[in-house]
């Protein structure tokens, strides 16, 4: 692992070693030819606390991606799954609901209306326990943000990989979104003040922090993805060829 730090220079790389958590947990991460696969059991390495229906269940998975991947000038949105963390956890920080007022609970899968709901910002709504995570109908559980339980220490910053392999790191307020909310208001129901409650309230400003479109950056030549500690808190988007196994999931 590795501490980056966005301007300054990082310290040496140690390399991927196969290793398992103790507990529940069960991961192991090896070199398979030209991609590096992390398979797991789904489960964390930290306590989870269940909300709502929903039971995090022990659901064999293995995710393989490029371990020499190349970053390239196409943006692609493709990856279902935009990343795993080092415990095989996987990282899904959108949702698949819209604002759909001809339901009681005011939101849907049909996309018509063109505002997709934001988990943190309807947190009343998708309950997520205190690392960020809930697991889904099937029981996997999966991180929306940042978990408290691994916010990196001693000098470690290097927290998973993307879908199209290039390293997550995550380095608390050195990395700073570049994305803000929109002013004024929506023009179409459900209307009101943009204020994070739906995806199209935010929008990509250059500039306005250090990482790119996809919440990335380049760092002594090696360009890499950031966890953010605000919108859009994982990359929405990868610069890199994505893995198949992101897209639909490999379980």
């Amino acid at each position: 692992m590795r501490l980056i730090i966005i301007g300054l220079a990082a310290t040496a790389f140690v390399g991927i070693a196969a290793y398992t958590f103790a507990g529940s947990n069960q991961v192991e991460i090896t070199r398979k030819g030209a991609e590096t696969c992390i398979s797991s059991n789904g489960l964390p390495n930290h306590a989870i606390e269940n909300l709502g229906r929903n039971r995090a269940q022990s659901i064999d998975q293995e995710y393989c991606f490029p371990a020499e991947p190349e970053k390239t000038n196409r943006k692609t949105t493709r990856a279902r799954i935009i990343g795993v963390f080092l415990n095989g956890v996987s990282i899904r920080p959108g949702t698949a609901e819209y604002y759909d007022a001809n339901t009681s609970r005011g939101f849907s899968r049909d996309e018509s209306s063109g505002w997709r709901i934001s988990l943190m910002g309807n947190l009343d709504k998708f309950g997520l326990d205190e690392n960020g995570g809930h697991a889904d109908q099937r029981g996997l559980y999966h991180y929306h943000h940042m978990p408290a339980a691994l916010i990196p220490v001693d000098g470690e910053s290097l927290i998973g990989y993307a879908a199209d392999g290039h390293e997550i790191h995550y380095v608390s307020a050195s990395a700073k979104s570049s994305y803000v909310l929109k002013s004024g208001t929506r023009p179409t129901s459900p209307g009101g003040a943009y204020d994070g409650s739906f995806e199209e309230d935010w929008e990509y400003v250059a500039g306005a922090g250090n990482l790119d479109e996809c919440n990335g950056a380049t760092v002594n030549d090696e360009y890499m993805y950031f966890a953010t500690n605000e919108y859009p808190y994982f990359q929405r988007c990868h610069f890199g060829e994505v893995s198949n196994d992101f897209v639909q999931g490999r379980l």
